[in-house]
């Protein structure tokens, strides 16, 4: 099970990494104005991972709501804690948190280092 819910993790990494990579990169224009404007690098990496991190969070709170809803279904594959782990429901949701924060700030740190001059002249 844990082999299983360490390639599930890997995979949603790499899900959001893509995603991310391709929305920055259909936003390129709008960040290298932000960019050519006087925009930090810091400020556009914090643009982007904030945004990502919205839509990351919306999709752990629905999968924490739905395991809840699952948990009565689930008390027969658990063995030594309960269906309602308080521990185990937060450990989920600060890991997938994490790495979707990580997936997300690489897509964020390339976007903040591109050349406005060269992404205004991009199609």
């Amino acid at each position: 099970m844990a082999a299983f819910a360490v390639i599930a993790l890997f995979l949603g990494a790499i899900g959001v990494y893509g995603v991310l990579t391709y929305a920055v990169r259909r936003r390129t224009r709008e960040i290298g104005i932000r960019m050519a404007i006087g925009a930090e690098p810091r400020d556009v990496t914090r643009m982007v991972v904030m945004s990502s991190l919205g839509y990351s969070l919306a999709g752990v709170l629905g999968g924490l709501i739905s395991a809840l809803a699952a948990t009565r279904l689930l008390t027969t594959f658990l063995f030594g804690i309960s269906a309602w782990d308080p521990t185990a429901f937060l450990a989920a949701v600060i890991v997938v948190t994490v790495v979707a924060g990580v997936a997300a700030w690489i897509p964020a740190r390339r976007a903040a280092l591109v050349d406005p001059l060269v992404a205004l002249s991009a199609d």
